[in-house]
């Protein structure tokens, strides 16, 4: 598990990509594989088979158009996205996200999504050099940073970090409480199917 998250977190840095295929394909491969992720999750909140599609489905919808918005609007190609700030929140949102029992094996994997993460940049960094033209490119320094000349991209980035690692300290904490609303999520999620079975029926007639 820990390889392949290195190995998916090596391309996240292309988020910011202004061509968008990368954009698109990676939202996609990630809106389907942190439902998986979270399965271990649902079911110790005990949620319903039915609940689960729907945050699946309601999930999907959010990272394929809500976070693929975002990132064309707000994101540049080499900006904050492609910096040592934005590998650590990475990092800690797969710790978010990857549920286990053992939280030395979520740190693990969180530092395998850091890695790779790093990795990518750090090859950014190396492509910059060309060793045999004798020349430094435009482009270097400007993968492997902890800020840039943005004020404000720099200010959210950290904010994003800060509000990230909250999370990660008060996971138990936070935990408890969706248990404590699994309940409340199965019923929305039964209703919310039981309204497309009647729309369907009423389509049919």
């Amino acid at each position: 598990m820990a390889g392949g998250l290195c190995s998916v977190a090596g391309m996240l840095p292309d988020l910011d990509s202004d061509s968008g295929i990368p954009l698109r394909e990676m939202l996609c491969f990630v809106s389907v594989l942190v439902p998986m992720l979270m399965m271990p999750r649902f079911e110790q909140m005990g949620l319903h088979t039915e609940t689960l599609v729907f945050i699946s489905a309601v999930f999907y919808v959010a990272v394929r158009f809500g976070v693929g918005s975002i990132f064309r609007r707000y994101t540049k190609h080499r900006g904050m996205w492609h910096s040592i700030p934005a590998a650590l929140i990475a990092g800690m949102l797969a710790y978010l996200v990857c549920q286990c029992p053992e939280t030395g094996i979520r740190i693990y994997q969180a530092w395998a999504v850091v890695l790779g993460f790093l990795s990518h940049l750090f090859l950014d960094e190396v492509y910059s050099i060309d060793l045999r033209g004798r020349r430094v490119k435009k482009s270097l320094g400007t993968a492997m940073k902890w800020y840039g000349d943005n004020m404000w991209a720099n200010f959210f980035t950290y904010a994003k970090l800060v509000f990230v690692m909250a999370l990660v300290f008060g996971d138990h904490t936070l935990l408890q409480k969706l248990e404590q609303h699994g309940h409340q999520l199965n019923r929305l999620a039964q209703e919310a199917m039981q309204d497309g079975v009647d729309a369907g029926i009423d389509l049919h007639r």
